[in-house]
């Protein structure tokens, strides 16, 4: 062989090696993350959920945060609901519970849908939200309650 194939050959080994270097990295890193993403023993939740889930979901302990306005929020909620207005939702995480699932609720679910993505992108890993919001809880005939 030639000088010159030599140093093609070592030239190709190299760069395979780096490639291989470099996806294994990649690959502990993302089994990193995955591990860390979700606590142990714990299946992650889905990014919406139905009324009937989230029903389920309270009755097994998860913490209801409703972001709604004031005024929707006294016409009808969920017992044992939290209210935080979407858009004080970023300045009043600190009140939120980082070891529970949180069911994010609005009238619809289009609100509860930021919310839950204002959560997620602030840490909190347990997090969806119900679609269909409060119109679809009512229509099926679960509890709520009015006032302050």
């Amino acid at each position: 062989m030639t000088r010159q194939a030599n140093i093609s050959k070592k030239k190709i080994v190299t760069a395979w090696v780096w490639i291989i270097g470099i996806a294994v990295i990649a690959l502990a890193v993302f089994a990193a993350y995955s591990a860390l993403a979700v606590p142990t023993g714990e299946k992650a939740l889905a990014r919406e959920i139905t009324v009937s889930q989230a029903a389920e979901l309270r009755n097994q302990g998860a913490f209801i945060l409703d972001v709604r306005e004031p005024d929707e929020w006294a016409a009808g909620h969920i017992p044992g609901a939290t209210l935080i207005p979407l858009g004080e939702l970023a300045s009043r995480l600190s009140e939120l519970p980082q070891d529970q699932q949180i069911v994010v609720v609005c009238r619809s679910g289009n609100r509860s849908a930021t919310g839950r993505d204002i959560l997620l992108d602030a840490g909190f890993q347990q997090v969806t939200s119900m679609g269909g919001g409060m119109n679809s809880w009512i229509s099926q005939g679960l509890p709520s309650v009015t006032g302050p």
